[in-house]
């Protein structure tokens, strides 16, 4: 049986996450997650491929907004749900292009004095709708400031093959998934097409190519080659590696940890392949 381990936000993009025990589904994800997203002067986002010290940005979900601290020197800043600035204005995430509302003065001058980097923080109001890729996914899906898709899938039968692997044990924070699974076969995510959780539905529409954040300890932000160096040897396909599955849903509502994940139906797909240890089965 698959069972939800771990559900994980992250509501500034490429900052730090926050486990929950309950999500609640939106139609771009679940609540909160990526729906605030630093940028630069040229209105581009910022990401720790670049600026790695934003993963010593640790971010709090409170009654009346976020609490960011930076571990560093133990400062913090309050961030409100509802921002205080009415600027909207067009930002950037790869090749797309998405309207963001600025959030305040005084945040934007902390983040640019903790990163050294001229900074300012943007909010996903509910009336953006960014489209998902037409290519994977259906008209009228949507997604927050995420890379591309609302969900990221990974299975903890994954992380611990790549572990038996390595000479040193990474933690899943690595790989910034929003559902983590006990139960199935390593790699098991990668076939998954059609499944549910707690009645909801989620579509597998493609698999996650991993980049350089996956070798930044979330902690000290030391880089290093792994888990790159090791993934390359069996989880590359083309040019890319891969470690994941990117979700698109269907629907709203609450999905917990502990809740079964059902799988209804499998990919066969030739792009859902990867290579010699590729799983047989999606349960």
């Amino acid at each position: 049986m698959l069972r939800v381990s771990q559900l994980i936000i992250y509501p500034i993009k490429s900052l730090g996450g926050i486990e929950l025990t309950t999500a609640k589904v939106t139609d771009r994800g679940l609540e909160h997650d990526r729906r605030w997203m630093l940028i630069d002067d040229d209105n581009r986002f910022l990401s720790q491929r670049e600026y790695a010290q934003l993963a010593l940005c640790k971010v709090s979900v409170e009654d009346d907004g976020l609490s960011v601290t930076y571990t560093p020197d133990g400062s913090s800043i309050k961030i409100p749900f509802e921002p205080i600035k009415q600027d909207a204005l067009e930002v950037t995430i790869w090749d797309d292009t998405c309207s963001g509302q600025l959030v305040s003065d005084e945040v934007d001058a902390w983040f640019t004095e903790k990163l050294g980097k001229s900074s300012r923080l943007v909010y996903m109001p509910d009336e953006t709708h960014r489209q998902t890729d037409l290519r994977y996914t259906s008209e009228g899906m949507v997604t927050s400031f995420s890379d591309a898709y609302p969900l990221l899938i990974i299975g903890q039968a994954a992380l611990d093959d790549l572990n038996s692997r390595l000479d040193e044990a990474l933690p899943m924070n690595r790989f910034r998934p929003n559902v983590v699974f006990t139960g199935g076969a390593p790699y098991s995510e990668d076939l998954m097409n059609h499944i549910q959780i707690n009645g909801l539905d989620f579509y597998g529409v493609k698999l996650c190519a991993r980049c350089i954040m996956t070798t930044i300890n979330q902690e000290t932000i030391a880089k290093g080659k792994e888990p790159l160096k090791t993934l390359a040897k069996y989880r590359r396909k083309g040019n890319k590696i891969l470690f994941g599955q990117n979700l698109a849903l269907i629907g709203t509502g609450n999905i917990n940890v502990g809740d079964e994940l059902t799988v209804l139906s499998t990919h066969t797909e030739e792009r859902f392949i990867v290579g010699s240890d590729a799983p047989t089965s999606a349960a």
